[in-house]
């Protein structure tokens, strides 16, 4: 049963290009990125592992400080991905939303 997560932080100012970094088969963890109009960063979840809203609260604590994040709609699709999978593609989809051009990695 899937389940769906949504947190909303404040953006700064910078642009973004759509970015897509990985896929559900490689690393079990896709994250998308588009452009938003709005001053918040929204991040929407969809994951296979029940209760995990606070392990997630966490990741997305931890990153923010270190990267600010851009107005924007980020939807992952975790498929119980683990901590250390699920920061290092969300870091990738940040840098590559936030460089000229965005960019699909796998």
């Amino acid at each position: 049963m899937m389940e769906t997560l949504y947190f909303q932080r404040p953006a700064s100012a910078s642009q973004v290009q759509p970015s897509l970094v990985g896929y559900v088969g490689s690393g079990d963890l896709e994250v998308m990125i588009e452009p938003s109009h709005g001053e918040c960063a929204e991040i929407h979840i969809q994951t296979s592992t029940a209760g995990s809203e606070v392990r997630w609260q966490q990741i997305i604590d931890q990153i923010t400080p270190v990267i600010p994040l851009p107005a924007m709609r980020m939807d992952i699709h975790d498929f119980a991905a683990t901590p250390g999978v699920i920061r290092l593609r969300i870091e990738q989809a940040l840098e590559q939303a936030m460089s000229l051009g965005g960019s699909h990695h796998e």
